[in-house]
């Protein structure tokens, strides 16, 4: 296994040419699995019985790659691979984020969270089903008026959505880059059309999952795991939330409180807040889901107690102890959770004579944060679905090294092309095809 490669191929053949306990930690953005679902009683069962079931068909933009999700025995591969009580990041589609859990439990990882990633940028994938009755009756529609909406700009991707027409559609929340389309509004013709007009088979999507996994700690504790392998723990500290506006809080608590520590004034983290499992593009439709909010402030002439709580769960504050200001910022509660805004320019960034094709590129400053997330000093970052190379930039920009996997040759040059634009020596690209 070379550092800082990119391996051409099949992931799982090249996976077995790894060492055991050979990388710190899997960030990884997989195939969603977007194609006709199988049936899960046979899926399950081949999955136990040997962790592979044979699926044809496609997915994502009509992809091969994207006809169901990695299976059990991919994930046994990184599991091999991975140091004891390493973390792995993957992202996923909220239609299949079950079958991306099940086969990493199978594989014997433990889920320890879920990230959720919003964005604003997701396209409805549902079907109109006014449009569908009338087509179903064969029965034209009169244009009414007229529509825009953002398509998105790989040129791929919005053929295949101008083929579908409307009656189906994506989430590109993924994707970065768009363009204004114009598109007829009609009238339902067929009173049943008429009846369900408005009517779809999908919401808009605007987040993502990130199951966070861990191989089993092999130590009898957190610290001696560490000690021995250098993972099982995540760095909060480098990941936390900036902010100007945190005071000190009072923590002094009565004798028999639940959450008794002693008492005193808290003075926060100069670093931010704690981070959270919530991350979000800053973009202006995320913004205006989070409500406008204080914090909660209080101040030092505010006395409170707890003792009419039931059972005295939460124990009881000193009433001759005085509470110190809290938080007490306001605005936006979107600022209490990691903004990765994404750049428009950096999708084509260093693609001279060619574009990125990738239909599925994450934001390169999300990839940052989670690789910062899970990886260690000086550790080792395995990608064994590399796409077109943002997870290996955002590795050398964060000083991490990093191993990738990608069976495409189109995206693998592609990212060959980034690499270069950011000034990061590469390898020559392992050819395992």
């Amino acid at each position: 296994m070379k550092l800082n490669t990119i391996y051409l191929g099949n992931n799982l053949e090249i996976l077995k040419t790894f060492p055991d306990n050979s990388v710190d930690c899997v960030v990884t953005d997989p195939p969603y699995g977007l194609g006709k679902e199988p049936e899960v009683t046979k899926v399950l069962k081949e999955w136990l019985d040997k962790g592979y079931y044979e699926v044809s068909g496609k997915g994502f933009m009509g992809k091969e790659w994207d006809a169901f999700v990695p299976q059990p025995i991919l994930w046994k591969e990184v599991f091999r691979v991975l140091k004891h009580g390493g973390y792995l990041l993957s992202f996923s589609g909220t239609r299949t984020y079950d079958w991306i859990v099940m086969g990493l439990r199978i594989a014997g990882f433990e889920i320890r969270d879920m990230l959720g990633w919003l964005y604003g940028s997701g396209m409805p994938k549902g079907q109109n089903v006014s449009k569908a009755i009338d087509k179903h009756f064969g029965l034209e529609r009169e244009v009414i008026g007229k529509s825009s909406y953002d398509m998105p700009s790989n040129k791929d991707t919005a053929k295949k959505l101008k083929e579908l027409g409307d009656t189906s559609g994506y989430s590109f929340g993924h994707a970065v880059g768009a363009e204004r389309i114009v598109a007829d509004i009609t009238k339902p013709n067929h009173p049943l059309a008429q009846e369900y007009d408005g009517w779809n088979t999908a919401l808009k999507p605007s987040v993502e999952p990130i199951v966070m996994a861990r191989k089993p700690i092999k130590e009898s504790t957190i610290a001696k795991n560490i000690i021995k392998y250098g993972t099982g723990a995540i760095n909060i500290d480098g990941c936390r939330i900036a902010t100007d506006e945190l005071t000190p809080r009072n923590n002094k608590i009565g004798q028999n409180g639940v959450f008794n520590s002693g008492g005193g004034y808290i003075e926060p983290n100069p670093l931010g807040r704690y981070p959270a499992n919530i991350i979000h593009d800053g973009s202006e439709e995320v913004e205006a889901i989070f409500p406008e909010t204080e914090s909660g402030k209080m101040l030092p002439t505010h006395n409170r107690t707890t003792d009419g709580s039931p059972n005295g769960i939460y124990g009881k504050f000193d009433k001759d102890f005085p509470l110190g200001e809290t938080y007490g910022d306001s605005g936006s509660a979107s600022r209490f959770f990691y903004c990765a805004k994404a750049s428009q320019e950096e999708r084509n960034f260093g693609m001279k004579d060619f574009k990125n094709i990738h239909p599925t590129i994450k934001p390169l400053e999300l990839m940052r944060y989670l690789v910062k997330l899970v990886t260690p000093k000086d550790g080792v970052v395995l990608d064994p679905f590399m796409g077109s190379g943002t997870t290996a930039i955002a590795c050398k920009l964060e000083k991490f090294n990093y191993v990738g996997i990608e069976l495409m040759p189109e995206y693998v040059e592609i990212a060959n092309a980034r690499l270069k634009a950011h000034n990061i020596i590469t390898y020559d690209i392992f050819d395992f095809i």
